[in-house]
């Protein structure tokens, strides 16, 4: 996942310059944003000159899918200090989230899931600082030919696999993706929208298969 990171920190880089935002903004925005997708789509509102109540409202609408996270993982970190969960709300990325959560839900011990967590986030901090200045220096020498775009698509897919265990999860991996495509023109909003939709369709096949059914006779119920 930080191979994956890396063109796409390089292509969140060059749409700082190209957005008129010099190096030394982007590094301040990646610092304390830290959110890729949501740099993304701001730098592009900005470099197209809309207003900063749109830039804040779009990457704010990117980054509701952080909501869903934190109540997905928050019942492993309860007992983490206010400090710390302070800490790991400012390094939760979708890498550290997929990454941590498979380990959880694999048995890992709960004095070691904060550690596994925190080297996960300082792992992609670190990686994503790097990379976006790195991009921002380079703006202007990387040839427009190069296909760092697809660095985002890919590095969400590799992150999406290792979820995807039972039909459930399949289904929502599936309705979310179709939904996502479809409703590109609206922009960022397409991106919680689909992610609804996604969760919506999952949770309903859970239920289903776990919903409440017919009550078993005395025949068939166990001794």
């Amino acid at each position: 996942m930080l191979v994956g990171a890396v063109p796409f920190g390089l292509v969140t880089g060059v749409g700082a310059v190209q957005a008129g935002i010099g190096p030394l903004g982007s590094t301040a925005w990646s610092v304390v944003a830290f959110a890729g997708a949501a740099q993304l789509t701001a730098y592009a509102l900005i470099g197209s000159g809309a207003s900063v109540a749109v830039v804040v409202a779009a990457a704010l609408i990117v980054n509701a899918r952080f909501v869903l996270y934190s109540v997905s993982i928050a019942p492993y970190l309860t007992s983490l200090s206010r400090p710390r969960r302070l800490l790991a709300a400012y390094l939760m990325t979708d890498q550290a989230y997929i990454t941590s959560l498979v380990r959880y839900r694999d048995g890992l011990d709960p004095a070691s899931r904060w550690r596994f967590y925190l080297g996960a986030g300082w792992a992609l901090w670190v990686t994503w600082q790097v990379t976006t200045l790195v991009g921002a220096l380079l703006g202007g020498v990387l040839p427009e030919t190069l296909p760092l775009g697809f660095a985002a698509p890919l590095a969400f897919l590799a992150m999406l696999v290792p979820t995807v265990t039972d039909r459930a999860s399949l289904v929502a991996a599936v309705v979310g993706g179709t939904v996502a495509v479809l409703a590109a023109p609206l922009g960022p909003a397409a991106l919680l929208l689909s992610a609804v939709c996604g969760i919506g369709a999952g949770a309903a096949l859970a239920l289903r298969g776990t919903g409440d059914g017919p009550a078993p006779t005395a025949t068939e119920q166990t001794p």
